[in-house]
């Protein structure tokens, strides 16, 4: 028998030693995720699965995003001077060296504000004339009069706002949360978007998981039809046969584990499972028949009627069951032209169903466990644009409301044209790191390696916790 080459045994011997031990490590881990689904547990713990740096104000998020950009001058951020100076000339030590959208090298005119404001609430509180549902809850909601962005079109303001910079493949808000977090339930994702009114198409990178696994990706439930495509069993197949199926895909992929570590096929036997138990989930969770009449009428939900006003009955629903993070897409808001008519119809659809979700968690307990972010990628510029008016990045409001947060207060101001923010600048990284700090997790310490460096959501210089809003 001739002598094995001392090199090539070695080589085989390492290989062999390799091969064995990610075999035994992919068992355990195996092992460990079974045993886990079997007592109840979470199936996939959390990277604070240990416990959380500082304790946590809220568990659930919920992002109300009017997409399009509305008009902080005309829904929050009232400027009086804007009518006196209506069709004059804009101040041009305003706007000298400014980045605008459409309106650059054009002549510029102050267009006056579309809407009356009214004061609402012991905290007196100003908002549009027809946000009055909105208005009720004045003394329980927080405005930031400050915010400002870095991106002036819609797609990059968008990824923007949700992921903290404007490079395709960064995990968004949702799926950092959840990363953080985990889910709270195995029968719905953790992580649920919904859509409605029409314009600027809104791209699913917004609830990408990026370079983080793929199960902490949002799942974007459909207003038409089943709300999940696929959920049914197709005809022919009983429950108990789909069950064989997905348990032997379940095994072949345990297999394939068992000879690599894949953090994605470990996802995938999940989401199998997921996927099995949405057929029973999916279908009760958007039954709304359930609801009594006097909660779809504060919603405002009527048959075949207000989309949106669904979705918040439905956003509600969703929290209730454990979902983490729930964002609400309602397009529409880019007003260019028309903005008089336009962005009255745009605060009818959401104003109602916007205050109802807000007052439902409120009496049900949950408001105090939940954030609630009303707003936009970005404002309207001061100066008009035909009858409407610009992209603006230099201003605009939020509405924020929930467990943590000051309520019937205003953060940051304007100047009297509501140009700049001058006092109380709060950028989207501020936000992202207050929103991180009321779920418990330090913004500035929450990082996932890749390719050799450490991400996080608030990103390189990180952001700064609005220590004035919090409660």
């Amino acid at each position: 028998m001739l002598a094995m080459d001392p090199k090539r045994a070695l080589e085989l011997n390492r290989r062999t030693f390799l091969e064995k031990s990610f075999a035994g490590l992919g068992g355990m881990a195996l092992a460990t995720m079974a045993t886990q689904r079997a007592s109840g547990g979470e199936a996939w713990p959390a990277y604070y699965g240990n416990g959380l740096p500082h304790p946590a104000k809220i568990k659930n998020i919920i992002h109300l995003c009017m997409a399009g950009g509305p008009s902080h001058l005309d829904t929050f951020d009232p400027k009086p001077k804007l009518n006196e100076l209506d069709g004059q000339a804009f101040p041009e030590s305003f706007t000298k060296g400014e980045q605008l959208a459409q309106l650059q090298g054009k002549a510029l005119k102050v267009r006056g504000l579309s809407l009356k404001f009214k004061r609402h609430g012991q905290s007196g509180l100003q908002f549009a004339e027809n946000l009055e549902h909105m208005g009720k809850l004045a003394d329980d909601l927080c405005i930031l009069r400050g915010m400002h962005t870095e991106q002036i079109n819609h797609d990059p303001a968008h990824a923007f706002m949700n992921t903290g910079s404007i490079i395709k493949g960064r995990p968004c808000m949702g799926s950092w949360t959840l990363y953080g977090l985990g889910a709270e339930t195995e029968e719905l994702p953790g992580y649920v978007v919904l859509m409605s009114g029409g314009g600027q198409p809104v791209s699913s990178q917004q609830w990408s998981a990026g370079f983080l696994p793929s199960r902490f990706q949002g799942v974007q439930f459909q207003t038409q039809g089943d709300a999940v495509h696929y959920v049914g069993n197709p005809d022919g197949v009983c429950q108990s046969t789909q069950r064989q199926v997905i348990d032997e895909i379940k095994h072949l992929n345990g297999l394939q584990t068992g000879q690599v570590i894949d953090r994605e096929l470990e996802a995938r036997i999940s989401q199998y499972e997921m996927a099995f138990r949405m057929q029973t989930s999916v279908p009760e969770l958007t039954d709304l028949s359930g609801e009594s009449a006097s909660i779809k009428k504060m919603y405002g939900v009527e048959e075949g009627g207000n989309v949106y006003a669904s979705n918040c009955l439905l956003a509600r629903r969703l929290v209730e069951r454990g979902v983490r993070f729930v964002q609400l897409y309602h397009r529409g808001w880019d007003h260019h032209g028309g903005i008089d008519k336009g962005i009255r119809q745009r605060i009818n659809e959401v104003d109602q169903a916007s205050a109802a979700l807000i007052t439902d968690l409120k009496q049900r307990g949950l408001l105090d466990e939940t954030l609630i972010i009303w707003g936009g990628e970005f404002g309207r510029t001061p100066m008009g644009q035909g009858t409407g008016r610009d992209h603006h990045i230099n201003a605009f409001s939020l509405v924020l409301a929930g467990g943590g947060i000051k309520a019937g207060h205003v953060h940051g101001v304007t100047d009297e044209l509501g140009y700049h923010a001058v006092e109380g600048r709060t950028s989207v990284h501020d936000l992202h790191a207050t929103m991180q700090h009321l779920c418990g997790i330090d913004p500035h310490a929450f990082t996932h390696k890749f390719q050799g460096l450490e991400f996080k959501l608030t990103g390189v210089e990180g952001g700064k916790v609005i220590k004035e809003i919090l409660a």
